[in-house]
Formats: C-alpha cells, sequence, structure tokens
C-alpha cells in the first residue's frame, strides 16, 4: 500500500481550497496529486460528498457497499494521517487543472459561506494527532456500518450515512462539537443495528423452537 503524508495544517477548507488553486500545475493533474496537495481535508471532503445518498431514511444497498469501502479506506488514510490506497485508475486519473481551477474556486466561495455556522470549538478533540487517531477509528465503524446489508432495517443507511458526514465536517472544520455529535451518532447506530440483529437472533431461536416442538400426525 502506497501512502503520501498528509501535510498537518490548521487552515479552513475554504483557505485551503484557495491555495490549492494557486498551487496547481499548467496542464493536467492526478487524482492522486491533487488528494496529496489538499491533505486530510481533501479526503474528508470527499466522504461528505459520498454521504449524500445516504441522508434520506430510503436504504440503497448496492451503493451503500462501494460508497461505505472507499469511506473506510480513507478512514485508514486519517488514522495513519497519510493519502490511503484507492483504486489505481481512479487515482491516476488526469485532471485538466483550467477546468479544476473554478471548480475548486467556487467550492471555497461556498465553504467561506458555510464556515459561518461551523467554527473551531472544542480544540482537544481535532487539533491533536492522537485523537485524530480516534476520529478516524469511528469513521472506520461508521463506513463499516454503513456497507452492512441490511435493507429490511429502517434506518440502517440513514443512521451511519449522518454519523460520517458530522464526524467529516467536525475534523474539516476543527468542530469539536460536531465531532461529539458524530461519535454518539456512531454508538447509537452500533447499538441500534445490533438491537435488531439480537432480535432477530431471538426471533429465529423462537421460531426454531416451534417448528420443532410440532409433531406430524403419522400415517
Amino acid at each position: 500500500m502506497t501512502f503520501v503524508e498528509f501535510r498537518d495544517t490548521q487552515k479552513s477548507l475554504a483557505a485551503t481550497l484557495s491555495d490549492v488553486v494557486n498551487a496547481l500545475p499548467p496542464g493536467s493533474i492526478t487524482l492522486r496529486d491533487l488528494l496529496a496537495l489538499i491533505g486530510e481535508q481533501g479526503m474528508l471532503f470527499f466522504c461528505i460528498i459520498m454521504t449524500i445518498p445516504f441522508l434520506t431514511p430510503l436504504p440503497l444497498p448496492g451503493i451503500s457497499t462501494v460508497f461505505g469501502i472507499l469511506i473506510m479506506l480513507i478512514s485508514i488514510g486519517v488514522v495513519f494521517n497519510r493519502v490511503p490506497w484507492l483504486p489505481r485508475p481512479l487515482m491516476n486519473r488526469q485532471i485538466a487543472c483550467a477546468q479544476l481551477a473554478p471548480v475548486l474556486q467556487r467550492g471555497a466561495q461556498l465553504f467561506n459561506r458555510v464556515e459561518r455556522f461551523i467554527r473551531p470549538r472544542i480544540p482537544a478533540l481535532t487539533h491533536q494527532s492522537t485523537v485524530n487517531r480516534l476520529n478516524g477509528l469511528l469513521l472506520l465503524l461508521a463506513g463499516f456500518l454503513l456497507i452492512l446489508p441490511l435493507p429490511v432495517i429502517p434506518f440502517s443507511n440513514m443512521l451511519p450515512g449522518w454519523a460520517i458526514l458530522l464526524l467529516a465536517a467536525g475534523m474539516l472544520q476543527r468542530d469539536g462539537i460536531f465531532v461529539i455529535v458524530g461519535y454518539v451518532l456512531t454508538l447509537f447506530s452500533t447499538f441500534y443495528l445490533a438491537g435488531w440483529a439480537v432480535a432477530a437472533v431471538i426471533a429465529g431461536q423462537g421460531l426454531g423452537t416451534i417448528f420443532s416442538g410440532v409433531i406430524l400426525p403419522v400415517g
């Protein structure tokens, strides 16, 4: 697995995106180099984008498996503070900088508006490498919950989807309040889905007992 070390930064995402626009080379850039240039924030921003389909109660088992695996890979990168392994064709894809720069500039403008509501709070939950590893582990757990094939369970995609969104947004903007809510929602999702699993096992055992006690008449 090839890693590219993240640059430690305390900048807002809007400032980071503006710096990336100024640092873009002429011609084109690969997704690998772009994510390395943005650093941890780019990967977390990718997580936020992938949670959008799961913010409603409608289950999406096929998409949730693919996106959940990608989020888990990104989470591993957050834990080790490095760009994680992603499929080579995706990472080596060339992006025209002339088309990329306006997109990043619009993203910077958007986050300038969003940052009015999300701000750095409780720095102990976002500024230290040890706690960021813990945040990455919680993000990894939420990604795992997202890929579970549980389409019949209500909110099975929505709960971990919101947990991932809150954790990633909190880490991006260094907002400890968002991180705390993400923790709570991740743990709630874990117990919620585990409760359904236990209930299914108990129900299965009960049905097994009923059918095993049925004696078919002879002849």
